[in-house]
């Protein structure tokens, strides 16, 4: 599990047939102060996550897989949350 930002989306005008009827979504991933950023990603939306939402994203495809309920898609990244609240306490 990857927690990210929806900074984009993608539209493309063929799709997939696993992609039919989910929106395609770049997300950059968060990281802690002083952690090397990664590269942003595209997942498919599970949620009507938009630009700005935190979300909480499956990175493994076979659980993807299971989230949409397809052992055969073609599909490794799908957004499985939106989160309302982040909170990070420092460790001492």
């Amino acid at each position: 599990m990857v927690l990210g930002k929806v900074v984009g989306t993608v539209v493309t005008t063929i799709s997939h047939p696993d992609y039919k009827h989910r929106r395609l979504l770049v997300v950059q991933p968060l990281t802690l102060p002083g952690e090397q950023a990664t590269g942003d990603f595209i997942a498919l939306d599970n949620t009507q996550a938009g630009i700005g939402d935190t979300v909480l994203v499956n990175r493994e495809g076979n659980g993807a897989r299971q989230v949409l309920n397809n052992p055969d898609a073609c599909v490794i990244s799908v957004i499985v949350g939106i989160v309302d609240s982040l909170y990070m306490a420092e460790l001492s």
